[in-house]
């Protein structure tokens, strides 16, 4: 039986992968050897570690948001102002989050 516990710091798409397959081989065992317990361990730590991706990919898409926002003022307060630092700067932000974004997009 997998004793699986979330991760209670930040949610994490590796580990939350891994655990959803861990659940998903360890249910499979329960089914083969007709044990509930491994069964039933199989689908809370499947269940768990669904959960804990989709938790980390909800957060990766808002930082996303986030940084595009932000570049994007930063990117219009440089071309305003005449910094092309700052515009260069604020556009690699944008194109930053908006990678993040279309990285960590919902699933249907």
């Amino acid at each position: 039986m997998s004793g699986y516990k979330a991760n209670t710091d930040e949610p994490n798409k590796t580990t939350g992968q891994f655990h959803s397959l861990k659940g998903t081989v360890v249910e499979t065992v329960g089914d083969l050897t007709g044990s509930a317990a491994w069964k039933q361990s199989g689908k809370e730590e499947h269940a768990q570690g669904e959960a804990e991706y989709q938790a980390a990919q909800a957060k990766n898409y808002v930082e996303g948001a986030a940084d595009r926002l932000a570049g994007k003022k930063d990117a219009v307060v440089g071309a305003i102002t005449g910094d092309r630092q700052q515009e260069m700067s604020g556009n690699v932000r944008h194109d930053k989050g908006q990678t993040q974004q279309e990285l960590n997009k919902p699933t249907a």
